[in-house]
């Protein structure tokens, strides 16, 4: 029974090794979301499924060793354990090749989940889960549960049904992309970009969206809450890599959204936490809420 707790998310799809020539991580853009979140004092809950084999039990140990509970994360005796072919161009953005057909595609909508999701703070998702139609099937489902759902666009070719993208958007309350994604999106529903305002404002009224982040890396990011658009910087440090950039801004976000805080608090947690892990390799470093604030404080001036 999912009882007497407050201030708690559910992040909902992939869990998964990411496969870097230099080792494995655990990850998954949905987890690296619940992780960031977990870091943040946020009790999160990870709803996933990964398979009966080594790779699967190493992953389990490895976020029960973090702290984050693994109830909700089932077992498939058939499908593997996600995993992704990851290596780093010359600029150290992350390049993927996502393995198909493996336990996350087979995410299965069980009685407790009801309770699990009305009860939740924020019902985190993306896109990549819908590649297959059960794992799809069940985000439909547990989407009508939410009491506030948040969908973090996280486009990667080719895996982008746009027909099925439009019945999200449709029914998020909160939005999260970037400059490429909001392209994307105009694209498929035939309109021009002309600039950031006016195309923001487009998607929030043909999808009767209240709030958008947009995320611009280096050149900070856009809060767009109604007919209001909060600019903020990004803080200047040094990448070690881009790997769950986005997913760390946005467990930053949540951490201060789900709270009830300004959109400046808001903000400035998302651009904290985004710039603290982009300094780190990973997107699933160690670290402390204390080692956070003693970087946030350090670097609360270094914005551009």
């Amino acid at each position: 029974m999912i009882t007497n707790q407050s201030n708690y998310a559910v992040c909902f799809g992939e869990v998964l090794w990411d496969i870097f020539p230099s080792g494995s991580r655990a990850g998954g853009a949905p987890f690296n979301v619940a992780y960031n979140l977990f870091k943040m004092g946020i009790d999160t809950k990870m709803l996933s499924r990964i398979g009966n084999d080594q790779l699967g039990h190493q992953l389990l140990n490895q976020i029960e060793d973090w702290g984050i509970t693994t109830d909700f994360i089932q077992i498939d005796q058939e499908k593997a354990t996600g995993t992704v072919l990851a290596d780093f161009d010359e600029h150290g953005e992350a390049k993927y090749d996502i393995v198909q057909e493996v336990a996350w595609d087979y995410i299965r909508t069980l009685p407790e989940h009801k309770e699990l999701i009305q009860h939740s703070e924020a019902f985190v998702f993306g896109s990549l889960v819908t590649r297959s139609e059960t794992s799809q099937n069940t985000l439909l489902e547990l989407l009508e549960y939410s009491k506030f759902r948040v969908f973090d666009v996280n486009f990667r070719p080719p895996f982008i049904n746009f027909e099925f993208i439009k019945k999200l958007l449709h029914k998020a309350d909160l939005v999260k992309m970037n400059k490429a994604e909001l392209r994307t999106i105009l694209e498929y529903l035939g309109e021009d970009y002309i600039d950031e305002d006016t195309s923001i404002r487009h998607i929030q009224t043909y999808f009767n969206l209240n709030e958008i982040v947009l995320t611009k890396g280096s050149k900070g990011a856009r809060y767009f809450v109604g007919d209001t658009a909060y600019n903020f910087p990004a803080v200047h440090i040094e990448i070690a890599d881009t790997v769950g950039s986005g997913d760390s801004f946005l467990a930053g976000f949540l951490s201060k959204r789900i709270l009830g805080k300004s959109p400046e608090e808001i903000m400035k947690q998302a651009t904290a936490l985004g710039a603290f892990i982009t300094s780190k390799s990973g997107a699933c470093p160690d670290y402390t809420y204390e080692d956070f604030k003693a970087f946030s404080e350090e670097n609360s001036c270094k914005t551009s």
